[in-house]
């Protein structure tokens, strides 16, 4: 079993206050008690292991229909400049560019 590195002490600015670093008095668990820990499948029940799959599922963008593909494409230097000069969201107008010219 490798050691970590422990904070002896309280340090500010961590995003927890002194009364709560005096509030936690845990031990080191010994090995027989570490050789006994069971899965936490096996002792939470299935419904929270189902909220959470629901709730990795909900993360991210909705997948889409016609999703865009990712390529590699070279443009001149004043061309990217002048797009990302124009804010946020640049490629996106690039893309509409192309779009209209293609005549999509």
């Amino acid at each position: 079993m490798s050691k970590t590195s422990k904070q002896a002490e309280f340090v500010e600015g961590r995003g927890y206050s002194k009364e709560d670093w005096d509030a936690v008095d845990s031990r080191e668990l010994t090995d027989e008690e570490l050789a006994n820990l069971r899965p936490a499948r096996d002792v939470l029940p299935k419904a929270f292991f189902d909220a959470v799959d629901t709730l990795r599922r909900q993360r991210g963008r909705p997948p889409i229909d016609a999703p865009r593909k990712l390529i590699s494409i070279r443009l001149d230097q004043d061309v990217i400049e002048l797009y990302k000069a124009s804010g946020k969201g640049w490629q996106t107008r690039i893309n509409e560019t192309l779009r209209r010219a293609a005549g999509l």
